[in-house]
């Protein structure tokens, strides 16, 4: 006995797609700053970190913490905005500019400052609660 289930796709899902869009220009704002504290502190490829230079390494460590994070992002903005599209692409959003807070504080030189992007979570927490309704919602549990 197979059950199949059927997910409808709403308009809205298109919120969800600009702001995946959306968060490869901030990718790709991050890319551009560690490429400037290269030649800024002359760390040259293809070391990814300076041994004696912190603040490139502050750079450096905002924009590979983001693509760490980056697929679970994704994957919930993605799959959350099929459950609520208006939903997850608030959350989406809420995410990106915490992760350019984020880096903002880092590029100060002073990790603690990273800090400054920590409401970026109520943007993940929003999209992960999307995800896990989705699935609930396939599996019959509501």
């Amino acid at each position: 006995d197979c059950k199949m289930v059927a997910i409808e796709i709403l308009p809205e899902y298109g919120y969800c797609v600009l702001v995946a869009v959306g968060s490869g220009f901030m990718l790709t704002w991050k890319a551009l700053q560690v490429g400037k504290a290269r030649k800024q502190h002359k760390v040259h490829y293809p070391k990814m970190y300076s041994e004696d230079n912190d603040h490139f390494n502050c750079v450096q460590r905002a924009h590979q913490n983001t693509l760490e994070n980056y697929p679970v992002f994704l994957m919930t903005l993605l799959l959350g905005g099929l459950y609520n599209p208006v939903a997850s692409a608030i959350g989406g959003t809420i995410w990106c500019v915490g992760r350019i807070a984020y880096a903002k504080g880092y590029y100060t030189g002073d990790p603690k400052k990273r800090t400054w992007g920590s409401f970026g979570y109520i943007g993940l927490f929003t999209m992960l609660y999307c995800t896990i309704r989705l699935s609930a919602k396939m599996l019959g549990w509501f």
